[in-house]
This record gives C-alpha cells, structure tokens and sequence, in this order.
C-alpha cells in the first residue's frame, strides 16, 4: 500500500461542515448524508468535504483534536512515553494535510498546527526507527507495534522488511547447511 491509498482512505473520516445551501438527504451507497441546511453542522466523509469546500458550498471545522493545546499534550506525552501513543485519530497526518491544504482559512492557527503535526510525526518516526535500531540488534523474530497509524507503518515499513530481508540472508548464509556437514565426515 502506498501513501495514496493511504490518504483515499483517510478521505471516509467523517468530519464536521457547515453548508451553506439546502440540499434533502442524499443517498450512496457508503451511507446517507444529510440532510443539508445553511447554517446547520452536518457530518460527511472528508472527500465529500473537500469537494464542497473548493466550490465554496460550505464551511470545514476543524476536528476536536486540531487545537493547539491539545497537539501540544499529544506532543509532550508522546515525547516523554518510550513507546508509542494512541493517536486522536488514526489518520491523524493524512486528515491535517488535507484540511490545511484546502481549508486552512476555517482552522484557527493552521500553521502552529502544522507546525506541531510535523513535531509529532517526527518523534514517532524517530521512536520507530530506534526501536528497529533494537530490534535489529538483538536480533529479534517479532516486534509489537502498538498504536503505530497505517501511513506510519507504510512510510518505515518498507525499510523495516529489508532490514529483516537481509538479517534472514545473513542467518542462513552463516549456519552450517546438512550437505556442508555430510561432507565432512
């Protein structure tokens, strides 16, 4: 799976907007959306959001956890915890991307929160490539990654698999095969 995917299925988080036209309930085959009514907050899947949003349909809020206060918790805790946080949301990287990308107009202080997703990011990913670190030294069969959201395994996994990859060519490559035995009795 690679980022893209990633971010398309981030884009089926409900998130919060308020329209500024009327519009009946609407009817896909995920689930009914709606009813549309200015000035009334209504959920929708964050594409759905987006779309509205360019063509000026309506206005996004900012999820509950996209405050700066509380990226700064998330933030610190994540700092100070030697393994890895649950996450306001398991798209938390790919929602904050899309939002400021085509809404930062409706989220207050977009580039602080900008500013501290990036700071989160950067310490896990820091956090995992350590715990790899590790992991590969002492030589591990198995690891448990707890909390880790799917773009931050899609983003380190890669590395992770050929870093086991070559461990296992190395393994083999130095015990002694059956045949090499045989021989020498």
């Amino acid at each position: 799976m690679d980022a893209a995917e990633v971010e398309f299925l981030a884009e089926k988080e409900l998130v919060t907007i308020i329209p500024n036209f009327s519009l009946d309930k609407i009817y896909l085959i995920g689930g009914d959306l709606g009813p549309f009514n200015p000035g009334l907050p209504v959920q929708v899947p964050l594409w759905l959001a987006v779309n509205l949003k360019q063509r000026q349909k309506c206005r996004l809020l900012p999820p509950e956890w996209m405050d700066v206060e509380k990226l700064e918790k998330f933030r610190d805790h994540e700092r100070k915890e030697e393994t890895f946080t649950p996450m306001p949301s398991p798209y938390y990287m790919e929602l904050t991307k899309l939002l400021l990308n085509h809404a930062s107009d409706n989220i207050p202080k977009a580039d602080e929160i900008r500013t501290l997703i990036k700071d989160v990011w950067d310490t896990r990913i820091a956090k995992f490539r350590v715990s790899a670190d590790s992991f590969v030294r002492q030589q591990e069969a198995h690891a448990k990654l707890d909390n880790l959201t799917l773009m931050e395994i899609n983003t380190s996994g890669a590395f992770l698999t050929q870093a086991l990859n070559h461990m296992y060519k190395l393994r083999t490559n130095l015990q002694p095969s059956d045949s090499a035995q045989s021989q020498d009795l």
